[in-house]
């Protein structure tokens, strides 16, 4: 597998995820609803700022571990594969509705520090950074660091345009997620299916890779 393409199949796992209704979605549409679209978007720079540490958290992570322990660096991206194929599952056997929205904010400061806190203190963001970056970040594609800055960039970027979008469409963003429950479901099981998919890939790949 190219660089190349490494990156693409990232950017399709990370799409998925963030598209799919959850607590950081929800933040956004929150203070857009109730505070405008200017809430909306500090919220939406606050979640982005909370991803960048996040990034952060698992470049620094891979990094440490492919230098210092590289005999566990196979290890840790099966038992990554097998915890995304995990998640995959689950979202394809759930049903993921959204029926309400509430909360808010007036401070376009507020916002954003709210948005950062949300984005932080999600474990489940932790555990994405443990079970995805091993993955994609490889020492034979150059320095660790390197490619966490370019993948912590694409998260930013998938953040702002998918979060942006639901602040500047939050109206028609909140009446279709409503009154449209089957489209939420169908989403969160194609995200599940996309989750299983490149587990599986991944997995392959470990398993082809020398000792």
């Amino acid at each position: 597998m190219t660089y190349s393409e490494n990156l693409w199949l990232y950017f399709t796992l990370l799409f998925g995820i963030i598209i799919v209704p959850g607590m950081d979605m929800l933040f956004v549409l929150a203070n857009s609803l109730t505070s405008g679209r200017r809430a909306g978007m500090a919220a939406t720079a606050g979640i982005m700022a909370g991803g960048a540490v996040h990034s952060l958290y698992g470049a620094i992570g891979v990094g440490l571990l492919a230098t210092l322990l590289p005999a566990l660096f196979n290890p840790l991206l099966f038992i990554g594969a097998a915890y995304m194929a995990w998640i995959g599952y689950t979202l394809i056997a759930s049903s993921i509705t959204v029926s309400s929205v509430e909360g808010g904010t007036s401070s376009g400061w507020r916002a954003f520090r709210q948005g950062a806190i949300t984005c932080l203190i999600n474990p489940k963001a932790y555990l994405f950074m443990l079970a995805v970056y091993p993955q994609f970040l490889k020492p034979i594609y150059g320095p660790i660091w390197l490619q966490g800055i370019v993948m912590g960039l694409m998260t930013m970027a998938t953040q702002a345009a998918i979060y942006g979008t639901v602040a500047v469409t939050a109206s028609r963003s909140r009446t279709l997620l409503i009154s449209n429950p089957s489209a939420t479901i169908l989403v969160g099981r194609i995200a599940g299916g996309l989750l299983v998919a490149i587990a599986i890939l991944t997995a392959w790949h470990g398993w082809r890779a020398p000792a």
